[in-house]
């Protein structure tokens, strides 16, 4: 089981930005986490981060060749990036979306997701707990296709 991890903009300031809001884990203390949730489960974990929408596309065109699945946080991408809706519509992968904080509880313009129609489910407001439901879903969606 091959399994990517995207990150997307903002989220490389993750300890430093509005801790209040996204926690006190850094991007790389979160990555580690997920690698050994990942490996308990016999998954191989990539991770990937870009604040640019089109570097989040071609990652997820990539991931068509190698990945079993898709789990990412698009941050602010989620409100209005049908072009990595489309992206993940068309790789045919599952994927789960993830969000640090709960959406629906935020400003009006963040409770819509438009990534969250091509997903097969969402997490949020759980804080990096929201990734490690990720991963262990993605393994346990991954297991019972095989």
């Amino acid at each position: 089981m091959k399994i990517l991890l995207i990150h997307g903009p903002n989220l490389n300031l993750l300890g430093k930005r509005s801790p209040e809001i996204y926690g006190t884990s850094s991007l790389d203390e979160i990555n580690a986490r997920m690698h050994s949730i990942a490996k308990e489960g016999g998954a191989e974990l990539r991770t990937f981060q870009s604040n640019s929408e089109g570097a989040l596309i071609d990652a997820i065109h990539e991931a068509a060749d190698w990945a079993d699945g898709i789990i990412i946080n698009p941050g602010a991408y989620a409100h209005y990036s049908y072009a990595i809706r489309d992206a993940l519509a068309s790789v045919q992968l599952p994927a789960i979306e993830v969000h640090l904080s709960n959406i629906y509880a935020r400003e009006e313009f963040r409770r819509q997701s438009v990534i969250s129609s091509v997903v097969v489910g969402c997490v949020s407001g759980l804080g990096w707990r929201s990734y490690a439901c990720g991963v262990q879903a993605m393994i346990g969606i991954l297991q019972d296709r095989k």
